[in-house]
């Protein structure tokens, strides 16, 4: 059975890192972060499927 290659999974990787940083951005109780971590969320989202359709 052959392992894995790490750099398959970097462009799935990424979208997902970014969508975490938005939801904890979100999470923080300051108006400017809520809304910068909504757009990251949203912008992470977008990138995952659009990576998800490739």
């Amino acid at each position: 059975m052959a392992l894995p290659v790490p750099s398959r999974y970097v462009n799935e990787l990424e979208p997902t890192v970014l969508m975490l940083i938005g939801i904890l951005l979100v999470v923080f109780p300051e108006p400017a972060t809520s809304a910068f971590g909504a757009g990251l969320l949203l912008l992470g989202l977008g990138w995952w499927f659009y990576e998800w359709g490739r």
